[in-house]
Formats: C-alpha cells, structure tokens, sequence
C-alpha cells in the first residue's frame, strides 16, 4: 500500500466538524425549552445537556430520554441478502437497539421502554415475511438482553426521500434511575481514576460508511474471507453490537461507584474525554482490534490515527472508577463474558484536556472533540 493514499471516514462525506455546529446549536435552543415542564413539578437536570442521555428530574427520580439510529448498516444486510440469500436482519435490528441502551447506561439510568421507528421507501419492503420476522426478532430479543419492553413504534413509508429497496431503521427509548446515588456525571471523575474498557463484538454501528467504501476495493467485495475460520468480510461487519446494560446493572447492584461512562461509537476513542472536565485520558495498553479492523486499516487504507479517531477498534464501551473498584468490574464482566482490560488512568494537568494512546504514538486533543 505505500503511495496509495489513505482513506478517511471524512472523505466518506461523513464529516462531524460539519455535523457537530447544527447539534451544539439544537442543545443551545433546547435549553431554552427547559422551563415548560416545571408546571409538571419536573426539572431538567442541566448536566445531561449534551450527554449521551438526556435527563429530567422528577423528584425521587431521574428520567432519561435517547433517541438513536442504526446509521447504514442495513445496507450489508442487504447485499448479503441479495449475495447469499442469508438474512441477517435480526443483527442490525440488535445494532440498532444497542446504539439506543448503551447511551442511556452512561448517565446511570436503566431501560424501561423501547421504540421502533421503522420507514421504508416501498410498502413493499414488508412483503419478505421472513425478513420482517427477522428484524422483529432482533428487536424483541435485544429489548430482553436490555430487561425492557418493546413499547410499539411508527412504520412510514417515505416514497421519494428513501430508496424503495431499503429502510431507515432508528429508535427511542425511556430509562429510569431510581436510586440518585446512580447517576453518572462527569463531575465524578477525579485525578488517578482507573480507565477501563469493556470489548466490542466487533465494528457495531458506526463507520459502516467507510467499510462500505473499503467492500469495494476488495477481491470479492462483501465476500471476501477475512481470517483462518473463512467468515467473510459482510458477516465480520453485521456482528451485532453488544448490550452493556447488564454490566452497568450488576455494578449498580454491587454498589460500583462508576465516576463517568462512555459509549464508544462516533468520534472513535476521542469519546473518552467526553466530559466538559479538563482532563489527560492516559492509554497505556489497548485491546486487540477485530479482523474486520485490520482488514479495513490494510485496504483502505486507512491509518491509525485516522482509525482510533473514528471507529471503535476493538473498545465498545468505557467506564472510569477509583483503583478499588477495578476488581469488582473484572468479576462482573467475567460473569457477562466480555472481556474488559483496564487500559489506562486520568491525569490533572491543569486546564489539558486529550487523550493519549502511548502503545499507538497518538494524542487527541480536546478541540478535535466537539459535540456539545
């Protein structure tokens, strides 16, 4: 690959610099809202503004609201339909899902409610029962990896705006804090705190844009085998996205004091220093990244920095306790059967604010995440 020129999820046409003003200015409008529910004896808990889950104070408790979406990795799904015949929707309907719980889980708050929003571009995307079944299956069982209900949804058919082979497949959901000593703020973090990190089941739901990219400069497209076990590069790609939800659960109920948690989708390992703190996210060791990483890393190509700023590379998820902790986490985790591996620490530095990924040479500094 040398001289060939690196790939970049930006040159993909995702571009967050473009995409982050329009969300920083809609939090900016909302604020302004905030007011119209205290005739509800309700309160918005400001600190939520700009987390992954919104929160509403309801008194003893705390409301938190997601919405999400499963971005375009319903596109695989559909080539290797068309490729294979084998259906895979079950898959992306627990990606999508899963982008939904593991933002509520980094507040603090469990699922209680879940919504589909299902919109096709043809009513007769619903034809193939047995791929509708397999996305309703998906759901269904993501709702019980996530112990909530599936509360019902909206189907749309949306002639003109989506492509009439395809479907936009997003979602809501609703998630309770009960016990406020739960709740997850970035004022939690402090000097020394312990970072670790639960694995991913492989890419999830971000970067698919840039996979998809890479499909076509590979032998045999969606097809091509990728390891020693012959999984191809399509299937390594619609690994479903892992539910943390009952990590989070078991460490509320063993009185796991956890000081801030990330979920680690857009904007790759930067998200770790999400919290408005200033902070030095020091990574001493990483996580083995997927096949399917390295595969996209090679004919891309696409080089580390760009790799760890965007996509996930072997690290779904992330929570930051104090050293007494770490021990208890390993025992929950274990329990779960996902690996975890307590990556690195949090420094003071005054007002720096990156992180830095010393096995990798990298450093990200905190302007290069803006999503607040």
């Amino acid at each position: 690959m040398e001289g060939q020129k690196g790939m970049t999820y930006q040159g993909t046409g995702v571009n967050y610099d473009d995409m982050d003003p329009f969300k920083r200015l809609a939090q900016k409008a909302g604020l302004e809202t905030a007011i119209n529910i205290r005739h509800l004896n309700m309160t918005e808990f400001t600190p939520s503004r700009g987390e992954s889950a919104y929160l509403v104070d309801c008194g003893d408790y705390f409301l938190a609201q997601v919405v999400e979406g499963l971005g375009t990795k319903n596109l695989v799904a559909e080539a290797m339909q068309r490729l294979t015949g084998e259906l895979h929707f079950d898959k992306i309907a627990q990606c999508c899902m899963a982008m939904i719980v593991n933002d509520l889980i980094t507040v603090g708050a469990l699922p209680i409610s879940a919504a589909m929003y299902l919109a096709v571009g043809d009513s007769a995307w619903f034809k193939d029962e047995e791929r509708a079944k397999s996305l309703i299956d998906g759901w269904k069982h993501a709702c019980n990896l996530s112990s909530c209900t599936w509360g019902g949804g909206e189907t749309p058919t949306l002639k003109g705006i989506i492509n009439p082979d395809t479907i936009d497949l997003s979602g809501a959901a609703m998630g309770i804090i009960r016990n406020k000593q739960h709740l997850i703020t970035g004022g939690k973090i402090k000097h020394g705190d312990v970072i670790i990190i639960f694995a991913s089941s492989g890419i999830h739901a971000n970067g698919l844009t840039l996979a998809r990219k890479i499909a076509e400069k590979l032998p045999q497209g969606y097809l091509t085998p990728i390891d020693h076990t012959g999984q191809t590069y399509g299937r390594a790609l619609l690994e479903p996205t892992e539910i943390y939800v009952p990590i989070i659960q078991d460490c509320q109920q063993w009185d796991v004091d956890i000081h801030y948690a990330v979920n680690i989708t857009g904007h790759g390992w930067r998200k770790l220093m999400r919290s408005q703190e200033p902070f030095v996210y020091v990574i001493e060791s990483v996580l083995d990244p997927q096949p399917v990483f390295q595969i996209m890393q090679k004919h891309g190509p696409v080089d580390d920095e760009e790799a760890y700023g965007n996509l996930n590379m072997g690290a779904g998820f992330a929570i930051f306790v104090s050293q007494k902790d770490v021990e208890v986490v390993a025992d929950i985790a274990k329990a779960t059967n996902i690996p975890i591996i307590a990556t690195g620490h949090i420094e003071k530095r005054g007002g720096e604010k990156k992180v830095i990924i010393e096995p990798k040479g990298i450093t990200f500094e905190g302007e290069s995440l803006q999503v607040r």
